[in-house]
Formats: structure tokens, C-alpha cells, sequence
């Protein structure tokens, strides 16, 4: 690597950067296997070199130390080479969230101030669309997935005909470890969508901590050296939760499954041998829910769930099918990840039913997350399981803003910690829980009420596949509760309003909610509406059923 020239008795000053993650697979695994659906594979040795081949093409297409780099690009050994190859020269890179509306696209190219795309061309028509809009792309790359395609856009170069031509070695500069290294775009329910950055320190400090939590302790999602790794958390969204990152420090061989198909995931995870993968709740619902799964083994799949509430339903079935899932969690200005709910020693044994009421909890934090429950005065509360508040926290890799949005940051930062908006509390075992978000809490006549549980207890009827509860306005009680239920497709038109409420009102005879919390309406769906990133989207569940 290039850098300053040290003189004598001057010592190096060691800087936690991404290009140092690569160090030890290279020496423990080189020929290890990445793969890409059924398509592509190599070894960790042919990684290393792309990645070098690519910081040359791009070079040569103008990107230097501090340019932006935007990726739209499914979960691939592509994306995976742009996750080092551009932060190692110095340069930002750009994850696209490609599910955004076309305006939000174009909002956050322009704001990124992006310098070049690389985009797949299942996405080129999105360019297209808001090309002459765009105010700082000088070039485009085009990533072909299943052949030449034709648009309307000059193309610089293609992606597998610029890297198979590039050099094979590009001297990386030795960065200052606090050089930012990503941004991607969050979205709210107001306002325009935020950039979050993080710096090749907190991806490094990030990945290690989680290493040590997935690695280091008992849990059954152990994850290590031996496991077959594969996403099925978009690389787009906040990094895929970091954990390739992880798996490149391990030198585990790693499977890219592409676009998420049902059919092409659960042949990966049986070909390929997967053993460890990370989603949200509604891609674990879609796969168990196959009638497929049925008939083959997963029983050496291990599986985090974040993004959403792991309800204790599809819990139940996860765990019944043999596959070993637990809750992570994190958020995007998190890097993600705070807590996982990993078992303690003495619970390893517990059985199905007592154990998937551990692994639904939010979790124990990870080594060096430091988290608390606040309440509104901003004084710290107790960890007795029942006093709720503020989720809060602090440490080494918290997004220290928005990009060009300080005033926002007003509301994630204040009295020295990052404010997640998630109301929570912490058991007597030092496990997080989530009660709602702040703005999901259903509050009617001056009390509160907890969407996730409700959303908890009415998954466990036989019947339910997927819940989703909300509060509706209510004159009398100012807002009521109100259950959008997803049938499994043998009960459909077989369930009434009536027997929902009737199932309910046995978590009110057994204390689990207060009678007032009983929901009035329960309204059967063919779907519940999600975001971009796979969860469920309540504004639109209130926009309809609101009214």
C-alpha cells in the first residue's frame, strides 16, 4: 500500500481500515469458495485479485480518492468486490436501494452527489427514467445479468469486460480509518429520505464485535470458519447488516443467491450446503410457507431475524421445521446490529416452546454496544422487566449524523446518546425487549398498548400465517386496535371476527394484555403491505383501514 515514508524509530500508526479484513482469509482460506446462484464461483485467492482488477478499471474511468460510486445491483461476488474495492481506494460507495420510488432515486443520487453507476441491467429502465436529472453522473457501468440488453443510456464501460481487462494489482493507499467508507439512504414516514455514513473504523469495529457475539459464545446460530454463509438481506440495506464484511474476516465460504426467489434460495441452501443466513420476518414466513420446505431437511440452517418482530408463531413453525433462528437487531444508523438474542448456557436445553420465547426477545447486547431504557425526563430506568422507555445507545459505530442533514440529527442525538425511537425494556436475564416503536404504539384512553405483542399472541392461533395490528381512530377512546390477519390458505373464508376475539380474550383471562387492549376488529387480507426493505408498512395499513 502507498503512504508516507516513516523514518527511523517512527512508529506505524495502524489504521482499522476494510482493506485490513482481507489480511486473514487470504492467509487461513484462499481457496475457499464464493459463489453467485448457479452461475458464477471462485476463490477468496480470484476475489483478491478482482478486487484489485476493479479499483484499476475504475480508476481508469476517472474515480479517485473521495468520489461516490452508487451500486444498484442485486446480492452478488459482484457487489461483494464493490464493497472493498471502493472504500479501499479512498472513494464512497453508494448501496442503491433500487426498491425506492423512482423520485427517491433521483433525490438520493443527487444528494450522494454520486460521480459513476454501476447498475444491473434489470434496473436500467429506473436510469433511464431520471437520467436528464441527474447532476453529477459522469459514467455508467452496466452490469449484464442475463445477456445484452438495450437502452437508451451511453454506456462506459461493462463490468465483467472492464475488470477481466484491468491490471491485477492497484497500490491502495493506507486511509486514515476514520475516512467514510459507505452511505445508503433510510426512509421515514416524513420528509425526504436520510443519508447515513459510516467510516472504515466503525465497519471494521462493527464486524468484530458481531464476530465475537455470533462466534464467540454457546448459542445454536453459532456462526464460524466451517459455515456456508448466505445473505438473504439486501446488500443494499445497511450492508446486508454488516455480516459479509464478517464473513470475509472468517474466509467461510460464501453463496450470493441474486434476486430472491423461493425456489432458487431453498436450492442454494441444499446444493450449496448453507448453514447460515440473516432476514427479515417476511422472508423466513415466505420460505416456511412453501410446501416444499416441507420435505427437505433444514435442519443445519441457522437463521437471524431482524428488520421486524420475530413473532412467536412464526417462531414455533421456524423452530418445528428443525431450523435454529433468533432475533438481531439494529437499525439503520446502528451499522446494525446492538443485541442478538443468543441463549445462555443454562437455557441450551429448554424446549422448543420455552426456547422460542428466549430467541423472540430483542437480545443481549454485543460486545461493546452499551444500551439503556430512557424516559422522557432523560433520566436512565431500571432493568426490572416492566419499566418501558426509550431505547437508547452508544457505541463505536453509531452513525454520527445524517449526510448534509445536521439539523435532522437533532432528533437521533441528544443528551449523549443515539435515540432509537423503539420503546423497550430490559429483563432480570439482561435481555432487550421491544414493546413498539414510539410512533406504533397504540394508545387508547390514556393508556398504551403494544402493537408487537398483539401481533405476538394473535400469530399463535393455528390459522394465522402472517398479523399485522394498528390503532384506528376512535372518537370515545381517541385510538382502538385494530388486527389485519393473512389466513393460511387452508382457513381461508373459515375464520370469523368473532372467534378471532374470542382467541384473544384468553390472553386477557391470563394477564397477558388488559382488557382494554382486546381488539374490536380483526380484518382478513389477502396480503399486508411492506416497505422497501420487507417490513410492514402500517402507514398504509392506517391510510386504509383509518378512515
Amino acid at each position: 500500500m502507498s503512504g508516507k515514508i516513516y523514518q527511523p524509530g517512527e512508529s506505524y500508526h495502524y489504521q482499522l481500515t476494510i482493506t485490513k479484513l482481507l489480511m486473514t482469509p487470504l492467509a487461513y482460506s484462499p481457496n475457499q469458495e464464493i459463489v453467485y446462484r448457479d452461475k458464477f464461483r471462485y476463490t477468496y485467492k480470484d476475489f483478491n485479485i478482482r478486487i484489485h482488477k476493479l479499483a484499476n478499471a475504475l480508476a481508469g474511468l476517472g474515480v479517485k480518492e473521495g468520489d461516490t460510486v452508487c451500486v444498484f445491483d442485486y446480492d452478488s461476488h459482484r457487489y461483494l468486490e464493490c464493497f472493498f474495492a471502493v472504500p479501499m481506494m479512498g472513494a464512497v460507495l453508494h448501496t442503491m436501494n433500487w426498491r425506492l420510488s423512482p423520485d427517491q432515486i433521483l433525490y438520493t443520487m443527487n444528494h450522494a452527489e454520486d460521480d459513476i453507476v454501476l447498475i444491473n441491467s434489470d434496473f436500467l429502465p429506473i436510469l433511464e427514467e431520471i437520467w436528464d436529472k441527474l447532476e453529477t453522473v459522469k459514467k455508467v457501468v452496466v452490469l449484464y445479468e442475463d445477456g445484452m440488453v438495450e437502452t437508451k443510456l451511453k454506456i462506459d464501460a461493462v463490468y465483467e469486460d472492464m475488470v477481466e481487462a484491468a491490471a491485477d494489482f492497484y497500490d491502495f493507499p493506507d486511509l486514515d480509518e476514520n475516512t467514510r467508507a459507505t452511505t445508503f439512504y433510510t426512509t421515514g414516514t416524513t420528509g425526504a429520505p436520510k443519508g447515513v455514513f459510516f467510516s472504515h473504523r466503525q465497519l471494521v469495529i462493527h464486524a468484530m464485535s458481531t464476530a465475537m457475539m455470533v462466534g464467540s459464545y454457546d448459542s445454536p446460530c453459532r456462526f464460524r470458519s466451517s459455515d456456508v454463509y448466505m445473505p438473504i438481506t439486501p446488500m443494499f440495506h445497511v450492508h446486508a447488516w454488516g455480516i459479509p464484511y464478517l464473513a470475509v474476516l472468517l474466509g467461510c465460504k460464501q453463496v450470493y443467491p441474486g434476486k430472491y426467489e423461493p425456489e432458487m434460495l431453498l436450492k442454494l441452501i441444499l446444493t450449496e450446503k448453507v448453514t447460515f443466513s440473516h432476514c427479515v420476518p417476511t422472508i423466513l414466513h415466505m420460505l416456511v410457507s412453501s410446501p416444499v420446505v416441507k420435505k427437505i431437511d433444514l435442519s443445519n440452517w441457522k437463521v437471524v431475524i431482524g428488520g421486524a418482530a420475530f413473532s412467536k408463531g412464526l417462531a414455533k413453525a421456524t423452530w418445528d421445521l428443525g431450523i435454529k433462528a433468533i432475533t438481531g437487531y439494529g437499525m439503520s444508523e446502528t451499522c446494525p446490529v446492538l443485541t442478538i438474542a443468543n441463549l445462555k448456557e443454562d437455557m441450551l436445553g429448554l424446549d422448543n416452546d420455552r426456547i422460542t420465547d428466549v430467541i423472540i426477545k430483542t437480545g443481549l447486547p454485543i460486545p461493546l454496544a452499551e444500551l439503556a431504557i430512557m424516559g422522557p425526563d432523560g433520566k436512565l430506568l431500571p432493568h426490572d422487566g416492566e419499566t418501558t422507555g426509550e431505547l437508547v445507545a452508544r457505541t463505536p459505530w453509531l452513525t454520527a449524523s445524517y449526510f448534509k442533514d445536521e439539523e435532522r440529527a437533532k432528533d437521533l442525538w441528544h443528551d449523549g446518546w443515539l435515540h432509537t425511537g423503539d420503546v423497550a425494556y430490559v429483563d432480570t436475564e439482561g435481555y432487550f425487549k421491544i414493546t413498539d416503536r414510539l410512533k406504533d404504539v397504540i394508545k387508547t384512553g390514556g393508556e398504551w398498548i403494544s402493537s408487537l405483542e398483539l401481533e405476538n399472541l394473535v400469530s399463535q392461533h393455528q390459522a394465522v400465517s402472517e398479523a399485522a395490528a394498528i390503532g384506528i381512530p376512535d372518537v370515545k377512546w381517541g385510538e382502538r386496535p385494530m388486527i389485519a390477519v393473512v389466513l393460511k390458505p387452508e382457513f381461508k373464508d373459515a375464520v370469523t371476527n368473532d372467534e378471532m376475539k374470542s382467541f384473544m380474550m384468553k390472553f386477557v383471562d391470563d394477564g397477558r394484555i388488559p382488557k382494554y387492549g382486546l381488539p374490536d376488529r380483526f380484518e382478513f387480507v389477502d396480503a399486508i403491505p411492506k416497505t422497501s426493505v420487507g417490513k410492514i408498512n402500517k402507514i398504509a395499513l392506517r391510510e386504509r383501514f383509518g378512515k
